[in-house]
């Protein structure tokens, strides 16, 4: 039963379930005990342990699955503050684990206008478009999609590299300085998830990024889903 203390119930519940986690009580993809149970276990009512339960799947620590029960998720394995403009490859290599690529297709398209207004002033008609699977010991973890101008990168080397960052630069003189970055959490998808092997019940981080040259140049969209079990990222918020 939890000891007593100021704060509110629902946060002293957070904090032991966490505790029971990272102490091996709770393994990595187990059932936690029913509600019944939990709450319980911990002399809360079910009410203060489902808003601990929400904040927790908020926090991508545990999922819950409507009618079956709540599940404990792996603990990212790349961390990387969203405010660091680091690629893909960079990520994976910090983390001690090989990077890789499967890739999957290129093909060169018609620019919609909302594509044509992304790459402005540069006026576009054609984007090629790149698809890959990246990987971290050869395990799929992000499903890539990227847009860019013809001329920037060796369309026929695109399969042997690892990182398009490299490759621009190298090809075109093209270094991306920074990008504006969207993060938006994705449902089920049935192409994705089956190439990135996730559970149905599984989210996914999709960051849609334009990527600038110092000179404010657009060079490089990206749409890429990271898989919520292995990355995590987090921002660094200075008071003004």
């Amino acid at each position: 039963m939890l000891r007593i203390d100021s704060r509110h119930l629902y946060l002293r519940v957070i904090d032991q379930i966490k505790r029971d986690i990272e102490s091996g009580k709770y393994k990595t993809k187990q059932k936690l005990p029913s509600e019944f149970q939990l709450s319980k276990e911990l002399g809360v009512s079910r009410a203060t342990l489902r808003e601990a339960l929400r904040i927790l799947e908020e926090e991508n620590i545990v999922t819950r699955r409507h009618g079956v029960g709540t599940f404990v998720n792996p603990k990212p394995i790349f961390s990387s503050g969203i405010e660091q403009l680091n690629s893909v490859t960079y990520m994976i290599e910090q983390s001690g684990k090989v990077p890789g690529s499967q890739f999957l297709s290129t093909e060169v398209l018609e620019a919609t206008e909302d594509e044509q207004s992304k790459f402005a002033p540069k006026e576009i008609s054609t984007l090629v478009k790149i698809e890959r699977v990246r990987t971290a010991d050869n395990e799929p973890v992000v499903f890539c999609i990227d847009k860019l101008p013809e001329g920037l990168i060796p369309l026929d080397r695109v399969h042997k590299a690892d990182s398009l960052f490299k490759l621009m630069e190298g090809f075109s003189g093209k270094q991306i300085a920074y990008a504006v970055t969207y993060i938006e959490p994705v449902g089920y998808h049935d192409r994705i998830y089956d190439i990135l092997k996730c559970d149905p019940d599984q989210s996914l981080l999709l960051l849609k990024q334009m990527h600038y040259t110092d000179e404010d140049e657009p060079v490089l969209y990206s749409a890429n889903y990271f898989r919520s079990d292995v990355f995590s990222f987090h921002v660094l918020r200075k008071r003004m």
